[in-house]
């Protein structure tokens, strides 16, 4: 499931702003456990992101980096959760 929405003047990461009219999408933790396998299969980026619909394809090298680190757990949303 991918979920877009619009954003006008929200924080984007802590350094960047967005721009106005910036569209954000967010990935089901399916998509993004499905992108990973893939990618351990041996599929390039580019190929992962065409067959699944993901627009930016850097998302692809951040999911890797936090599935490395941290499993499943890594991929699951934890922006607005208190911690």
């Amino acid at each position: 499931m991918k979920r877009c929405w619009l954003s006008a003047d929200k924080v984007f990461e802590v350094i960047r702003m967005a721009k106005k009219g910036q569209t954000f999408c967010s990935y089901s933790l399916d998509i993004k456990k499905k992108a990973v396998d893939m990618r351990l299969q041996g599929m390039t980026k580019k190929e992962v992101a065409e067959e699944l619909g993901i627009a930016d394809i850097g998302r692809l090298k951040v999911w890797m980096r936090k599935y490395r680190e941290q499993g499943d757990s890594g991929l699951i949303d934890q922006r607005g959760r208190s911690k």
